[in-house]
C-alpha cells in the first residue's frame, strides 16, 4: 500500500461510514479495484481507520456527548438514560464480534456475499415505509428522550447483523428505530452515538490483536494518512446527511445499493468469465 491508496481508503471509509450502505463492504471493493491483497491486515487496516469517524461524531454531536458526561457524573437524567440505553445496545455487539470475530472474516469478507448484502439491503430500505405505516406512532414519531430500554435492546440486536460486510451498520439501526416508532433524525443521532461506540470497541479490538501485524504490512504513517483522511471526509458526510434527511426519506440509499450490487455482480461475472 502506498500513501495515495491509503488516502483513498480513508476518504472512502468517512463517506461511507454513517451511509446505510457499508463502509466496510465499499473498503474491500475499493481495495480489490486497488489490487490491495484481501489479507488479514488489509482487513483490519479497513476497520482500524475507522477510528477517523468516530472523532467526527464526537465533534458533532459534542452537546450530547457533554449531557452524557454529565450524566455518568450525576449531574444529568437524560445524559444517565441514555448512557444506559447505548450500553444495553453495545452488549449484543460486544459478544457477537468477540465469539464469531474469526468466522465472520473468514466467511463474510467476500465481494460476492458484500454484493448479495447491499442488493438485499436495498430492497429493505425500500420496503421501509410501508413498515412503518403500520406503527401507531408513523406520523409523528418518539424523541430520543421516548427511547426505551427494550427499543435500545431490539437496535443492538440488529446491529449484529451489521458485522456482515455490506449490510451496514447505520442502515440497521436507523431502520430498526424509525420501525419501532422513532423520529428518522432521532433514530438518526441514536444510530450514530451507538456507532461512536461500537467503532471504538471495534477499533480497539483490532489493535490489540492485529496491530503489529498492521504495523508490520502498512506502516504507522499509512495509518495516520487513512485516519485523517476518513476524519475530515466523515464530518462532511455527517453534516450533509443530517440536512438531507430532514428533507428526505432513505430512499436514494435504497436505488444506490441496489444499482451498486448489480453493477459488482456484473463485474465479478467478468472477472469469472475472463479467467
Amino acid at each position: 500500500m502506498n500513501a495515495l491508496q491509503a488516502l483513498l481508503l480513508g476518504i472512502v471509509e468517512g463517506i461511507t461510514e454513517f451511509l446505510p450502505v457499508s463502509s466496510t463492504g465499499h473498503l474491500i471493493l475499493v481495495q480489490r479495484v486497488l489490487g490491495i491483497e484481501a489479507t488479514e491486515s488489509a482487513n483490519s487496516f479497513a476497520i482500524c481507520i475507522q477510528s477517523g469517524a468516530i472523532v467526527a461524531v464526537l465533534g458533532f454531536y459534542s452537546s450530547r456527548f457533554r449531557q452524557m458526561l454529565d450524566g455518568l457524573a450525576g449531574r444529568n437524567n437524560k445524559g444517565r438514560q441514555l448512557c444506559f440505553y447505548l450500553m444495553i445496545s453495545l452488549i449484543p455487539s460486544i459478544l457477537v464480534g468477540v465469539s464469531l470475530n474469526d468466522l465472520i472474516k473468514h466467511y463474510l469478507f467476500d465481494l460476492w456475499t458484500i454484493t448479495l448484502a447491499w442488493f438485499a439491503g436495498g430492497l429493505f430500505i425500500l420496503a421501509i415505509p410501508h413498515i412503518r405505516s403500520r406503527s401507531p406512532s408513523a406520523e409523528k414519531g418518539y424523541s430520543l428522550n421516548q427511547l426505551t430500554w427494550r427499543m435500545a435492546l431490539l437496535i443492538g440486536l440488529v446491529q449484529c447483523f451489521a458485522m456482515w460486510p455490506g449490510v451496514s451498520r447505520s442502515l440497521v439501526t436507523i431502520s430498526c428505530g424509525v420501525i419501532l416508532g422513532l423520529h428518522l433524525m432521532a433514530a438518526v443521532e441514536y444510530s450514530f452515538l451507538l456507532g461512536m461506540l461500537t467503532l471504538t470497541g471495534a477499533t480497539v479490538y483490532e489493535m490489540a490483536s492485529s496491530g503489529f501485524a498492521i504495523a508490520d504490512d502498512y506502516s504507522w504513517p499509512y495509518l495516520t494518512v487513512g485516519f485523517l483522511s476518513a476524519t475530515f471526509s466523515a464530518w462532511i458526510t455527517i453534516n450533509w446527511m443530517i440536512r438531507y434527511l430532514n428533507q428526505h426519506s432513505l430512499a436514494i440509499f435504497g436505488y444506490y445499493r441496489i444499482v451498486l450490487a448489480m453493477v459488482v455482480a456484473c463485474w465479478l461475472l467478468s472477472l469469472l468469465s475472463g479467467s
